[in-house]
């Protein structure tokens, strides 16, 4: 049974010698977290765990807990692991996550409450984040400035045989669990659960090796060792759909689920065929647009930045739109591989939409230029669009871009590049360790919804300082 929260106490009273304090952040974001709305959001989510969560059952680790639990995990960097460690050491840490004199929750408890947080309950949480913001005065938003920044996901660096090589091990495996899971209706020849992973690492060493060399035998080596390869994954794909259509007749449920594992693996193998056959046997370029680069990732993307050290990255691209104060008041993961120019629209109508009113001046790169942003900005009330023209600038382009105000605006817009920066170390937005889209979309919500507290925990401590 989902429960609101535990009878407040005070720690520090218990200890009055030692006269623990804490951190002026932490004492700024302690009355923030105690938002009704950010606390009925969250609860909404976790009741949903089973049908009666919120009225039965015995009594499960506090709504009030796991919320600041969780953020304290993003702003200190840490793993869930590290988060109950460090929480059950700290008296500063107990009094503020509400834990007390409690047990700490256990990190899989800790996970598994926030895998139910979805992603669309933290844009939520985020937009209530900057409605109390803009109400404490820490922003007034007449300045945004838009960028683009890539979340990799959490995959090795994807090569054809190594796909090829993941799919017949992942079906391998599935196809011996299938064994287990028909147990005594076994009827089946022995042959349908053969593993063949020592095959393929056997393969995939030898094209490891052949990769290095140069000579024009080694390219058709190269291409008859994937030739092979590309023969054992077929059985291996052969294989898991007999067992499979073996599988969808029982009713046992761990065979359904089996079954159901076999259907989600089974396409991404044959596509990572497909891919491998395309670009080594018959040298047809795939687009980026339509690679696979990972099975457990499948919404990896192949994004070319061309930036020094990392042309290219895999994972997905995020929109930002920031405002002076640095508050990320605007954020969406990208399905598009293309310019950004689309997406400034949306950011200033939803700015309209937090603030009442559009922007005073609106900043961005290269990429979002267009002409129609220009005037669609402009028509909405836009003063200063900083936007630098993309192609030949004619002279009077020239001359404005020149100006004072127009170059004052384009050093506001570079500021975003530093909080990105910020994102990616301390916030954890360089990688996702997160499963799946829904765990991407939840990574990059907690990131932003702690990278948004802190600058108004700041602000509001150096308030009270002066």
């Amino acid at each position: 049974m989902v429960r609101d929260r535990d009878d407040p106490m005070d720690l520090f009273a218990l200890v009055p010698a030692l006269s623990p304090a804490m951190d002026p952040i932490l004492t700024q974001l302690d009355p923030l977290l105690e938002d009704d709305a950010l606390f009925q959001r969250v609860k909404a989510n976790l009741v949903r765990r089973a049908p009666y969560t919120a009225t039965r059952g015995r009594p499960s680790t506090p709504v009030e807990v796991i919320l600041r639990m969780l953020v304290v995990k993003r702003l200190y960097h840490w793993s869930y692991e590290e988060t109950e460690h460090f929480v059950g050491d700290s008296l500063v840490l107990r009094q503020f996550c509400r834990v007390y004199l409690a047990a700490v929750p256990d990190d899989t408890t800790l996970l598994r409450w926030a895998n139910l947080i979805g992603p669309h309950t933290l844009e939520g949480l985020h937009d209530r984040v900057v409605e109390l913001a803009r109400s404490l005065k820490v922003t007034r938003g007449r300045r945004l400035r838009v960028d683009s920044m890539v979340v990799e996901t959490h995959i090795h660096h994807p090569t054809d045989s190594r796909l090829v090589g993941d799919g017949v091990r992942v079906l391998s495996r599935w196809l011996r669990r299938a064994k287990r899971a028909l147990g005594r209706c076994l009827q089946q020849p022995q042959h349908l659960f053969r593993s063949r992973t020592r095959s393929v690492r056997r393969l995939a060493q030898q094209i490891h090796r052949l990769a290095r060399r140069t000579a024009a035998e080694a390219a058709g080596q190269m291409r008859a060792a994937y030739a092979r390869l590309l023969a054992v994954a077929h059985q291996s794909c052969r294989q898991a759909e007999q067992v499979q259509a073996v599988l969808q007749r029982q009713r046992r449920a761990l065979a359904r689920r089996t079954a159901a594992q076999l259907a989600h693996y089974l396409p991404l193998v044959q596509q990572a065929m497909r891919q491998a056959r395309q670009r080594v046997l018959e040298a047809v370029k795939v687009p980026a647009g339509e690679k696979l680069v990972s099975l457990f990732e499948p919404h990896t993307q192949v994004i070319q930045r061309h930036k020094a050290g990392k042309p290219v990255e895999f994972g997905r691209k995020v929109w930002l739109g920031e405002v002076e104060g640095g508050l990320i008041t605007h954020y969406r993961l990208v399905a598009d591989l293309g310019l950004d120019a689309p997406y400034l629209m949306p950011t200033l109508a939803g700015h309209v939409v937090r603030f009442g009113k559009p922007p005073h001046l609106v900043a961005g790169d290269r990429g979002v230029y267009s002409a129609d942003n220009e005037q669609q900005a402009q028509q909405l009330g836009v003063k200063r669009v900083v936007i630098p023209y993309a192609g030949r600038a004619s002279p009077p382009r020239v001359a404005q871009e020149r100006s004072a105000w127009f170059r004052r605006g384009f050093r506001f817009r570079a500021g975003i590049e530093g909080r990105i920066s910020v994102l990616r170390r301390r916030f954890g937005l360089d990688r996702c360790l997160a499963h799946g889209e829904a765990g991407l979309g939840r990574w990059v919500g907690w990131g932003i919804l702690t990278a948004n507290l802190t600058p108004i925990a700041h602000t509001l401590a150096t308030r009270q300082v002066a």
